[in-house]
């Protein structure tokens, strides 16, 4: 998948994670050339979001619907179906078989690119022993990066810091999308496994998804230009 990345500014994706269409596109806007790449999260796409996703992708903008979708295997298709007609470039599932599988099936030979999520990246190894997991971060990343290879997903959603394990267990061809960066200097908020930028990269990530640090900086455009000049250095 690293291979295929045509343009270097697709590597950068910039979360939307804002309360209202207008808020979102007020971003979008101040932008301008210089992303290409948006995710739309549950906050935004249940106020809107989905008419949103529709725009960006006929301004010619990439689109990361992150809606995580986990239920039961034929509910997960036939979302999945509808979905496809949105024209986004990725959307999430959660990281379990039977989901995985269902939104292959539902994806059918549309474009759409399903990436699984293995651990959230606001989890340590405690909240996963919380909810009732024997296994560490690390394993169950492992365990999840296995299964999505096995499904047939597109690629994987993980911490950065579990890049380099995800890459040895799918391959050069699948993509990582990292979300949770964190440029050099910034607060790690409600984010416990972070990295920079260029040390994404670095470790093997395709995508990096950017956000309060870039849609809550005095001048977003600036602060986007500071990211991709990060990941061109590393790349």
């Amino acid at each position: 998948m690293t291979q295929k990345i045509n343009d270097l500014r697709d590597r950068m994706i910039v979360a939307l994670d804002v309360p209202t269409v207008w808020d979102a596109y007020r971003i979008v806007s101040t932008l301008g050339d210089g992303a290409s790449f948006y995710k739309i999260g549950y906050r935004l796409a249940f106020a809107g979001g989905l008419d949103l996703a529709r725009q960006l992708v006929t301004e010619g903008k990439k689109v990361f619907l992150d809606l995580k979708l986990h239920d039961i295997g034929n509910t997960v298709t036939e979302g999945v179906e509808s979905l496809t007609k949105l024209g986004v470039t990725f959307l999430t599932v959660h990281a379990y078989p039977q989901t995985m599988r269902g939104a292959v099936e539902g994806r059918g030979e549309a474009a759409l690119k399903l990436l699984a999520v293995t651990a959230l990246t606001s989890y340590d190894d405690g909240d996963l022993k919380d909810a009732g997991y024997g296994l560490a971060v690390r394993d169950l990343v492992r365990m999840r990066a296995q299964q999505a290879r096995s499904a047939g997903v597109d690629g994987i959603v993980c911490s950065a810091a579990e890049t380099e394990i995800v890459r040895e267990v799918i391959g050069p061809d699948m993509a990582i999308v990292t979300p949770g960066i964190r440029p050099a200097g910034s607060a790690a908020g409600d984010q416990k496994r972070t990295l920079t930028p260029a040390e994404a990269i670095r470790a093997g990530a395709d995508h990096l998804v950017v956000g309060r640090p870039i849609i809550r900086a005095a001048d977003p455009r600036a602060a986007a230009a500071a990211v991709m000049d990060e990941i061109a250095g590393a790349a």
